[in-house]
């Protein structure tokens, strides 16, 4: 998959699926020549750049050479100062306070595989032939330092992973201000830029824009990569669609600060770089040192939106998350959260669970004030240790009696922080993240562990490990509502407070490692605050995170279906809650709270004692409905089909490999009056010649009935027949009424 000509210096990437090319220039800089859809390999590319051409008002690093300016030339991995006046991809500071580099090329090697990252998470290959990888080596002699830029281009897919590492092999110290992960110069600038936006309670919503002249970016300054924005971006074609047209994703594989930008220079050439953000970033590069940075995912789809997504959720359910449930079922889970918040004892939560494993729950969740003395959110984090007044029989009896009843048990943690009021602040009081002579802010009444120490990593993992024993938990909900302020370690030298950001978050990747090495069964669900750190670092880990607090499943449509652009939908967790939703009051039907929640991880946070009889019913045809068709949720390719960004419906599916089986959900937020009589909702992405049995779902029935069978072509011209909507003068006839509509569809391919 990795082609190189040694007379022309020229490296071509391809897979049959897309092309990446580049080449090295003659200032021994690497320059970029390609990047989409697969090529034909030709003996040389060199022609798609044109160096010989002058431009006016340039600087030329050649004196005899005018025509050759960095300005002007599209680069594989850039830096500042000589003629090149666009943001770099490299900023070393040498021992003079220069920051003029210049890396040229050595040497490459190619070889089967994909090697993992020193403590980072990556991608990941299980056998050799999954993946090739090509290490470019660059040497700048005057600092005596070495930059590998690694490329892997996985197989069948059309992706490609880059990351970048810079060794020190001089006798000086370098300051490493910029290094980012990714840059990649495209010849034009006519694309839409995509991202995920929000905030608290309504994260990672669809935001579009074209590109303009300068800089546009997402970024996160947060210690986390946070509700705001997300590490992706992509770039799309201005006709591109869901399901047509070129579009190329950007994603990084980490979970605090980083910046994704497209600069667009007075050329109209766009400039993709993404990695740590420089903003308070300085590492110390020390003799004989390496700094790795963290992976970015590329991912090329010549179908639209959904082909990008299908290729990120195939890659990360296959080759990022990893482990005991990298491939299995999650279970229905109960969490207690909303139905007791703080006001507990153990007879509540052992008749929570027991009315739980009535109606089909599998795993029960205890989520915060379990320890110390935790009866509101104002104390006790840190104190990883039972509150006895509620729980007077331990951790280990309640499990126990969990157990018993036929469930699984897990709990809530939030491991990264500590409460002014807390045993481990008084005895510690030096582990928590401060600046000298100034005052640490508070965030949901808590302060931050400094988890670039290694030894509070150590206590954290001590304390998690005897309770994950001791009640064999096979679930571990890690919270983490706060971002960091006063960012400060007094461990570290003050030549290193730069350091502080990205030495933190290795300390939780580090945390993480070792939990999930020692206790490989334990399905670890990440959260921070809801969906503040939903991103590939975390997913490495914890195979599913809380996609947001907010439950409402209105609100969650939006969520969900912004989600779904880089996330595969078995990594989000979504639950059943209360009506009125706690976030926003209002109040949906149990059954479309439910007709969203299918789409993820699914399970409940409500009271199922205060359920009435025709609810309870409701939840068991719901959890056997779930259980039924898990498999296909988990697998299958999850494609959307009209957006809640874009009007008043929303509508997604999820079909298997072969098309012989689909899931189909529709929504409908308003009502509206006199609504068209023949309504129907157009499918995507199955076999027009098959003919589908299609079943509407009825949780109100024990099992649901085939009312219809229809040709795979007419599904996608013309649509599936939805439910007859109110109208004001059809009330025999109407089967749809009101605002907060929804109906769910499974079809099955009949082979006719």
């Amino acid at each position: 998959m990795i082609q190189v000509n040694n007379d022309s210096k020229e490296f071509h990437l391809s897979n049959g699926h897309v092309s990446y090319i580049f080449h090295v220039m003659k200032n021994g800089q690497l320059g970029h020549l390609y990047y989409g859809k697969s090529l034909t390999h030709n003996k040389s590319f060199s022609h798609m750049q044109a160096y010989h051409v002058p431009t006016p008002n340039t600087a030329h690093p050649f004196a005899d050479d005018p025509a050759f300016s960095l300005e002007t030339s599209n680069q594989e991995y850039p830096s500042f100062g000589t003629t090149d006046f666009r943001e770099p991809a490299i900023s070393l500071e040498n021992k003079y306070g220069s920051t003029i580099s210049d890396f040229n090329y050595q040497s490459y090697e190619i070889y089967s595989g994909k090697k993992p990252l020193q403590g980072l998470p990556s991608t990941y290959v299980t056998t050799e032939e999954e993946a090739q990888t090509l290490v470019v080596t660059l040497w700048d002699e005057k600092i005596q330092t070495e930059l590998r830029l690694s490329y892997t281009i996985f197989t069948g897919k059309p992706v490609i992973t880059r990351s970048t590492e810079l060794e020190n092999k001089g006798k000086e110290k370098v300051d490493v201000k910029r290094l980012m992960s990714l840059s990649l110069d495209l010849p034009e600038s006519n694309y839409e830029m995509v991202q995920l936006s929000g905030a608290w309670s309504r994260e990672r919503h669809v935001k579009k824009r074209k590109l303009e002249s300068g800089i546009q970016a997402v970024s996160s300054l947060r210690g986390a990569s946070s509700h705001a924005q997300n590490p992706f971006l992509a770039l799309t074609d201005p006709s591109a669609t869901e399901v047509s047209g070129e579009v190329m994703g950007f994603n990084l594989v980490y979970s605090s600060n980083f910046l994704a930008q497209v600069e667009v220079d007075h050329y109209d050439v766009a400039r993709v770089t993404m990695g740590i953000h420089p903003f308070n970033f300085k590492w110390e590069l020390k003799p004989k040192s390496v700094f790795q940075t963290p992976e970015v995912v590329m991912v090329y789809s010549d179908r639209g939106l959904n082909g990008m997504s299908a290729a990120f959720h195939d890659l990360y359910r296959k080759h990022l998350i990893k482990g005991y449930w990298q491939d299995r079922d999650r279970p229905v889970m109960l969490n207690n959260w909303e139905a007791t918040y703080f006001d507990f004892n153990e007879t509540k939560l052992l008749d929570i669970a027991q009315e739980g494993q009535t109606l089909g729950i599998e795993l029960f969740v205890l989520d915060d004030g379990w320890f110390g003395r935790r009866d509101d959110d104002t104390s006790s984090l840190g104190d990883w240790f039972v509150d006895k007044r509620k729980l007077p029989n331990g951790l280990h009896s309640l499990a126990l009696k969990i157990r018993e009843m036929g469930l699984e048990f897990g709990l809530w943690f939030e491991p990264e922080m500590v409460s002014k009021e807390s045993e481990l602040m008084k005895t510690h009081p030096d582990w928590i993240i401060q600046t000298p002579e100034r005052v640490p802010s508070y965030g949901r009444n808590q302060l931050i562990l400094d988890f670039s120490r290694e030894e509070v990593v150590d206590y954290i993992f001590e304390r998690m490990a005897s309770i994950i024993e001791d009640t064999k938990l096979t679930y571990i909900k890690w919270d983490m509502n706060r971002n960091i302020t006063e960012a400060y370690s007094s461990s570290l030298a003050i030549s290193q407070q730069g350091e502080f950001y990205h030495r933190y978050i290795l300390g939780v990747y580090k945390l993480y490692d070792r939990l999930t090495s020692a206790y490989q069964h334990v399905l670890f669900e990440s959260c921070a605050g809801g969906g503040g750190r939903f991103d590939p670092g975390m997913l490495y880990y914890a195979p599913q995170a809380w996609t947001s607090d907010d439950t409402d499943a209105v609100e969650r449509l939006k969520i969900q279906y912004g989600t779904s652009l880089v996330y595969p939908i078995n990594s989000m967790g979504s639950h059943v809650s209360a009506a009125p939703n706690h976030q926003t009051s209002r109040s949906a039907s149990l059954t479309t709270r439910g007709n969203v929640a299918y789409f993820g991880t699914f399970g409940y946070e409500l009271d199922p004692l205060q359920l009435s009889e025709e609810e309870k019913k409701i939840v068991k045809n719901q959890i056997r409905f779930f259980k039924e068709y898990r498999q296909l949720i988990r697998k299958g390719e999850f494609i959307r089909i009209k957006s809640p960004f874009e009007g008043n419906e929303t509508a997604w599916m999820i079909v298997n490999e072969d098309r012989s089986e689909a899931l189909v959900g529709y929504y409908k937020v308003l009502a509206i009056p006199n609504p068209p009589k023949n309504q129907t909702l157009r499918l995507s992405h199955l076999k027009e010649s098959t003919s589908y049995a299609v079943t509407a779902l009825n949780v109100t029935e024990e099992k649901t009935v085939s009312e219809e069978s229809y040709f795979g072509d007419e599904l996608m011209n013309r649509g599936v027949p939805l439910k007859t909507e109110f109208n004001g003068a059809n009330h025999a006839f109407a089967e749809r009424h009101g605002d907060f509509q929804s109906d769910v569809f499974y079809l099955k391919g009949e082979n006719k």
